[in-house]
């Protein structure tokens, strides 16, 4: 790093209050872009005492933006009490600005959307330092469920992972777990997990399995109640599979063409 140049500065993490075993122990993550136009990036799920540290971490400035990377409701399910307290604030959700790129804290962030965990995942880029506010695009301990049967697609999933490794991000700032200093070699070993799911996944159509359900049982064993979303994530493989013209499904049956 050139002298006089300093890394650039760390937003406030404020976390959301909802430990649980879908969120993670530690909940979701917001964070807080203080300065000029002050920015949350996802609005938590309604938490008093959430939103009574946003109003602390501001200062005595009202929040102008509440960025929402995508809809499920961990991530926005706050939304309602946050434009309650804060009647002006800016809303930015909608993947059809994409495009957009909006004054942030002492900044400017710009829109990418990024589907595939959700179809309206965006993640929120600051160009000047190269961070990212990239949602449940990944997260370090762990990987993302696709719900296939809920909006989830691999492919664009899959997609969005190399948009974002293409930014050369320089750090990652997830909505769940702590910073990813290192985006390029979790994207890497996402890639590389993916690529080995989905042989897997072949393997057990192989096999004889023929459901999401069984399949997910012999990948991942006994996975009390993440059973279901883990069957979800397999379903998003077949589907991917289906469309590479390598599966076929009749009724709720699965096979290898």
């Amino acid at each position: 790093m050139k002298a006089g140049r300093s890394r650039p500065a760390v937003p406030i993490l404020l976390r959301a209050n909802n430990p649980s075993v879908w969120t993670g122990p530690t909940g979701n993550n917001t964070y807080l872009l203080p300065g000029t136009v002050p920015a949350l990036v996802d609005a938590g799920v309604g938490d008093p005492a959430h939103l009574h540290a946003v109003d602390r971490a501001l200062g005595g400035a009202d929040l102008a933006t509440v960025c929402i990377t995508h809809g499920h409701p961990d991530h926005i399910g706050g939304l309602t009490a946050v434009c309650a307290r804060w009647p002006r604030v800016r809303v930015v959700r909608d993947p059809a600005d994409r495009t957009a790129v909006f004054a942030a804290g002492d900044g400017r962030l710009r829109a990418l959307h990024t589907p595939g965990h959700a179809p309206d995942h965006l993640c929120f880029v600051d160009d000047s330092s190269r961070d990212v506010y990239c949602g449940d695009l990944m997260r370090i301990g762990g990987t993302v469920v696709i719900p296939g049967s809920r909006g989830g697609n691999l492919r664009h999933y899959l997609e969005s992972l190399r948009r974002v490794r293409d930014l050369a991000p320089r750090r990652c700032f997830p909505g769940h777990g702590p910073i990813i200093e290192d985006p390029a070699a979790l994207i890497d070993e996402y890639l590389r997990h993916r690529a080995e799911r989905e042989e897997q996944v072949i393997g057990a159509l192989a096999g004889g399995l023929a459901s999401p359900e069984a399949i997910a049982a012999r990948i991942y064993g006994e996975l009390g109640g993440l059973a279901a979303a883990a069957a979800d994530s397999v379903l998003a493989h077949l589907v991917k599979l289906e469309e590479d013209g390598k599966v076929r499904r009749s009724d709720a049956a699965w096979r290898l063409t």
